[in-house]
């Protein structure tokens, strides 16, 4: 009995030894600073002055001024155009690599690559695609747009290059939701009269609603944290065309130092993903097949 008791006891330290490192990361790295950007955002500091409280005049600040507008303007419509773009492009594809096309492997392959791919690879790849004088896409459409230096072009530029990139990801997603899909349901269809699109729309839709539930949550949260791509391309210009919340956050925070405002403008854009993700989260049944 006493030999079990010690191995019990051994155990126990075992895997609280083991599971205290991650532990204290999270404390150090995620609780402690959440706790302090959530109090900054009530205050106004500098880095180098002492922390003065503000109350709430940082948020009434930030959600009355005008630029700020302009750039939750486009933190949505990026991120909205991005994940529907970025659904229905893998969905359709999805469908068709999924019939066994030949190379179909290929197929799959050559669109998860951009994936994976660096952003800072991309980025560089694609300003060479966009340059108003040598660009591949100016040569190909005969024309001369300056895509990433003018108002009107800079954010579907982005918006191109953002879905371009989370095609191949969506689409493997979606291969596997197709690959759980009981297929003598679609045999059951054929024998019944069904044609391809009835049994796509009435059929295959209905049973990957999960998968698209997934996809549509996961995109439009990652699509309202871009930042990478806006820092490469366009640095939120031309005139704060392509500026979005979180390059504002950073800017804010480590170019203007005005920590306040960064902390509640981090707040504001949780709490607009945290509502879009249960308003999301609340409709799921209304069209999510397996609710």
């Amino acid at each position: 009995m006493k030999r079990i008791a010690e191995k019990l006891i051994s155990e126990e330290f075992a895997w609280k030894a083991l599971l205290f490192p991650a532990v204290l990361g999270t404390f150090v790295f995620i609780i402690i600073p959440v706790i302090f950007s959530f109090c900054l955002s009530f205050c106004d500091w500098d880095l180098l002055s002492p922390v003065k409280f503000a109350g709430l005049s940082k948020y009434k600040e930030i959600l009355t001024s005008p630029s700020f507008l302009l750039v939750l303007k486009n933190t949505f419509v990026f991120a909205i155009s991005t994940a529907v773009i970025s659904i229905i492009l893998p969905l359709v594809l999805a469908a068709v690599l999924n019939n066994k096309i030949r190379g179909s492997e290929f197929f799959k392959t050559a669109y998860f690559l951009p994936f994976i791919t660096p952003m800072i690879v991309i980025a560089i790849v694609w300003e060479w695609i966009f340059d108003p004088n040598i660009g591949l896409l100016n040569y190909i459409l005969k024309a001369h747009i300056n895509w990433l230096y003018d108002t009107h072009t800079a954010m579907i530029a982005l918006i191109i290059v953002s879905s371009w990139k989370l095609i191949g990801y969506n689409m493997v997603i979606f291969l596997t939701g197709f690959s759980g899909i009981n297929q003598n349901i679609f045999e059951a269809a054929k024998i019944d009269g069904s044609n391809p699109f009835q049994m796509f729309f009435r059929i295959t839709l209905p049973l990957l609603s999960p998968t698209i539930f997934f996809v549509l949550v996961i995109t439009t949260i990652s699509s309202f944290q871009v930042f990478d791509l806006i820092y490469l391309m366009t640095q939120g210009g031309p005139l704060d065309s392509t500026n979005v919340l979180v390059f504002w956050i950073y800017k804010n925070a480590f170019e203007f130092f005005n920590i306040g405002e960064a902390s509640a403008g981090a707040y504001i854009l949780f709490v607009i993903i945290f509502v879009l993700t249960a308003i999301q989260w609340k409709i799921r049944k209304k069209w999510v097949f397996s609710e």
